[in-house]
């Protein structure tokens, strides 16, 4: 019984060869096969291959149950950190629209860089009569590169089509200037167009100075005193509680874009966010019924299924 313990450790612990374990014990090659043998029949090695796909097909399902989504995606990463993150989720996201996309869709898109990794990994995919169109505005007061352009510009070369951009802030001073610019017959064709889309792409922004729509010069001190402390997270600049509902009705009144509700309607309303600082605003997300396709990270997801109300 020594031998076969013995043997099992050099073989399984240590990677001796058959030939080395021989010399070793002082036995034949064929006696280390069969001492091998013996140590699993036996019990002594016990192998278990661990496959973590099952595990997340798992989680998958469980998802779907929790939040009663049409589907989530979970991405496999290797370590938790955003720009890791981001990859990972960019490539699942463009492989799952080139499963649905087909003839005559209309599919709107925000920006950010979650949307830009998404962008930057899409297939090429021969379809008639697709549309793509931006569901919120994407003009900076700042430095910051939002990848507003980029995004669209990619969207419509994979799909063969001139994509639609909106123009506009997302957030303005003032709701008359929301509305004057609302009445605009143009705008107001491209807003349409957002709300006819029935696939919408769309990440979850933390609420986080760091984040971009922070950085972008929106908000006055007004604004950000009553996100403080409330807001989870925003979709296409509109901010949300934990359960999912608006939280600043003036600021939501001053955005220009697709409305959360909006959402609800869409064949695919599809989220696309993993990492730390999203946790809480795609648990509100999803809580407001916003999304019916979750796409995300195996760590995220874990959290999401632990979170209790």
């Amino acid at each position: 019984m020594t031998k076969v313990i013995e043997a099992a450790k050099l073989y399984y612990l240590l990677d001796y060869n058959q030939n080395e374990i021989a010399k070793v014990l002082g036995v034949s090659r064929p006696t280390v096969s069969r001492l091998l043998q013996q140590a699993k029949s036996d019990g002594i090695v016990q192998i278990k291959i661990m496959d973590p796909t099952e595990d997340i097909e798992n989680i998958a399902v469980q998802l779907e149950k929790k939040f009663g989504l049409k589907k989530a995606v979970i991405a496999s990463i290797p370590q938790y950190e955003n720009h890791i993150i981001k990859n990972y989720l960019g490539e699942k996201a463009a492989n799952y629209l080139d499963e649905i996309v087909k003839d005559d869709d209309i599919i709107g898109v925000t920006w950010g860089t979650t949307l830009y990794h998404i962008a930057i990994e899409l297939k090429q995919k021969f379809v008639k009569n697709v549309k793509v169109v931006q569901l919120k505005g994407g003009v900076s007061h700042a430095e910051t590169n939002t990848y507003a352009s980029e995004i669209l510009y990619l969207f419509g070369k994979t799909y063969n089509t001139t994509p639609l951009h909106l123009p506009l802030p997302a957030i303005v001073d003032h709701v008359v200037v929301k509305q004057a610019m609302e009445a605009d017959r143009h705008i107001r064709k491209i807003l349409e167009l957002g709300k006819q889309a029935n696939i919408a792409l769309f990440t979850i922004g933390s609420i986080k100075t760091d984040s971009l729509l922070f950085q972008l010069g929106y908000f006055t001190e007004s604004d950000l005193e009553s996100l403080n402390g409330k807001a989870v997270g925003d979709i296409s600049s509109r901010f949300f509680d934990k359960n999912g509902e608006i939280c600043n009705e003036s600021l939501n009144q001053r955005t220009l874009g697709i409305n959360l509700d909006e959402l609800r309607k869409k064949e695919y309303s599809i989220v696309v966010a993993g990492g730390p600082n999203k946790i809480e605003g795609l648990y509100g997300a999803l809580k407001g019924k916003y999304a019916n396709v979750l796409i995300t990270d195996q760590f995220t997801a874990k959290f999401l299924l632990d979170k209790q109300e």
